[in-house]
Order: structure tokens, then C-alpha cells, then sequence
């Protein structure tokens, strides 16, 4: 009866202990036949080991909030709502205090891969108010829970899911002690892991790319700008008037640049400040409290939204960046 006892509390013992170093409570014992599949293409395509991989899809859990956030991202709002979240004194203050203390980290790192120093700190800002709100998600359970509960988007979150397993392999960040946003994007650029393990570099030359830190994260942002065409010191967009009846077709092509400013002006937009004509570029528009606004996104913009798929988060990083740069100047210039 004791050894029988002590087995029996040893095996509890091993299940707390596999449950506490996991940090989450048992699933049901069966996997669903698509994560039985990505187990086996882990397995078949990286060499991952069947049972503990096994283990912890089982353990994850899923969170019914992400499928709500999913759903209904900010970046949906009007823009002039959307606006106001990041268009603010806390972040215009908090851009200009984290590029006097970044300064010589910014500037080189502009230097380096060409990219406009407002635009690393902006992004930074615009995504986690610079360094501050990295997110309170478990990545791996936001991971699962969009790969094998979201089909709208589950193959681009099982790609994901995938490329956080290697990065977690590679790098020896806790496969289920990582926190990030609902979409599981992680540090201060908030990089989706795919990202993470293609555009962060070893910024600060301590042999990890470690983007929790400021310093890679600066560099990494930079460098992601630099692969996607960011030209420094060039134009992101331009507002112009339009011809209504021409508008639909224009706005339907969508914001990648695919037409001339020339050819632009021949169908009735027309810029309302310098752009060179034979500058490629897309249509948008945007909501105002107002009214629709309508401008001209070129290059710049659409590197952008490569970012963040969105013309609203493109425009507040544009905003923001043009904000911290004329505030610096001024600054500089006063002393």
C-alpha cells in the first residue's frame, strides 16, 4: 500500500510539475486532426520531437478574447477615431524623450540602412508607446489559438505558429513564457516571429538579437524598413482634390503605387503641394470628422503598410514622425 502510495503521488507530482512548467491547465487528451498534422510536418520538415511538441499544443489554451480582438481591430475605426488614440501629447512627449536617450543608437542606425530616424522612433511609438505596453498575451497560446480556431487566417497563423517554434528553438526564449499582443507579436517593434527571425539584427553586438531590448529593436525596425524600399528623405504622400466621378475606379485599385502622378492629374486628382510627376502612386482615402479626405500615397507609404497592412496605422506613423522631427528641430534650434 505505501509503494503503491508513493507511486501514486510521485505520478501527481510529475503532472503538477509538468502542468506548472507549461503554466497552464490540461486540454483534452486528443489534438484535432489539423494540429495532429502540423505535429507531423514539424516533425517531417524541422526534426522536432513528437511528444513534447504534442504535449504542449494539448496544454495550450484557447483564448476566446483574441477571436473577438481579431474581429474587431482598432484599425478599423474611422480615422480621425484612430487618430486620436496615438496623435497625443503622451506620445509626441514620450517620441522626443526616447530619441534624446537613443540619440547615437537612432542615428546610427538611420545611417546604416538608410531610414529616416523619425520613422524608427514613430513606429516604435505608434506600436508600444516605446517600449512601455509589449502586450499581456501568451504568444504561443494566441499562436494556436488563430491557427486552429481562426480559419479565415489560419494558414498565415500556422506559418507563424511555425516560425515561433523555430524562433524559440534557435534563440531559447520560453516556448509558453513569451508574452505579446493578440495576433502574437512580440517586443518592442512587435515583430510577428517570422519577422523576428528574418529582419532582427544583433544591434547592440552582444551576440543575441534580443528585441525585449531598445537597442536591437531600433536597429531591427530600421532594417525592416530598409529590405521593403524605404528611400530616406523622400516624400510618403501628398493630399490632393478629386474629380468625383472618377473616384471609385481609383480607390478600387488599391495602395500599392501602380500609376503616375502625371497620369493621376490626367483623371482629375490634383496634388495640392510639389510632387514629381513621374512619381508612381496609389489613391486613398481617409474618414475626417468632416468628410472624406482623399491623398496620394506614394513609395514610402506603401513601405509603410508593410508594417501594418493598414492606411490608418501608416497614416499616424506618418503623423507621428513628422511631429517628433519638427518638435527635435525646434528644440535643437532654440537652444
Amino acid at each position: 500500500m505505501f509503494q503503491m502510495a508513493f507511486i501514486v503521488r510521485g505520478a501527481v507530482l510529475v503532472l503538477l510539475l509538468a502542468v506548472a512548467v507549461i503554466g497552464h491547465a490540461a486540454a483534452p487528451a486528443e489534438l484535432k486532426p489539423e494540429m495532429q498534422e502540423f505535429v507531423q510536418e514539424m516533425v517531417e520538415r524541422h526534426g522536432f520531437e513528437r511528444r513534447p511538441l504534442e504535449r504542449a499544443l494539448r496544454l495550450s489554451r484557447f483564448q476566446s478574447a483574441i477571436i473577438r480582438a481579431m474581429d474587431a481591430p482598432s484599425t478599423a475605426l474611422p480615422w480621425h477615431k484612430f487618430r486620436a488614440r496615438y496623435i497625443d501629447d503622451t506620445r509626441i512627449t514620450g517620441g522626443l524623450r526616447f530619441w534624446e536617450k537613443h540619440a547615437q543608437v537612432i542615428e546610427r542606425a538611420a545611417a546604416e540602412f538608410q531610414v529616416d530616424p523619425d520613422l524608427i522612433v514613430a513606429t516604435i511609438g505608434v506600436e508600444t508607446l516605446f517600449g512601455r505596453h509589449t502586450g499581456t498575451f501568451n504568444v504561443f497560446d494566441a499562436l494556436v489559438t488563430l491557427a486552429f480556431s481562426y480559419p479565415s487566417r489560419a494558414a498565415y497563423f500556422r506559418g507563424e505558429l511555425e516560425q515561433f517554434l523555430l524562433l524559440s528553438r534557435e534563440t531559447g526564449l520560453s516556448l509558453t513564457g513569451v508574452k505579446g499582443s493578440y495576433a502574437g507579436a512580440v517586443g518592442v517593434p512587435q515583430f510577428m516571429p517570422s519577422s523576428y527571425r528574418k529582419y532582427a539584427v544583433d544591434f547592440d553586438g552582444d551576440g543575441r538579437r534580443d528585441l525585449r531590448g531598445a537597442v536591437d529593436a531600433i536597429g531591427s525596425v530600421a532594417n525592416y524598413y530598409r529590405h521593403f524600399g524605404w528611400k530616406s528623405g523622400t516624400a510618403v504622400l501628398v493630399e490632393v482634390e478629386v474629380d468625383e466621378s472618377e473616384i471609385d475606379a481609383l480607390l478600387a485599385a488599391g495602395i500599392k503605387p501602380h500609376m503616375t502622378v502625371a497620369e493621376y492629374r490626367k483623371r482629375g486628382v490634383v496634388p495640392q503641394e510639389l510632387v514629381a510627376d513621374d512619381a508612381k502612386a496609389a489613391l486613398f482615402m481617409v474618414e475626417t470628422g468632416d468628410g472624406p479626405r482623399y491623398f496620394l500615397g506614394l513609395n514610402n507609404f506603401y513601405v509603410i503598410t508593410r508594417y501594418n497592412r493598414s492606411i490608418n496605422y501608416a497614416m499616424v506613423v506618418r503623423e507621428l514622425a513628422d511631429t517628433l522631427r519638427q518638435r527635435r528641430a525646434a528644440a535643437t534650434a532654440a537652444q
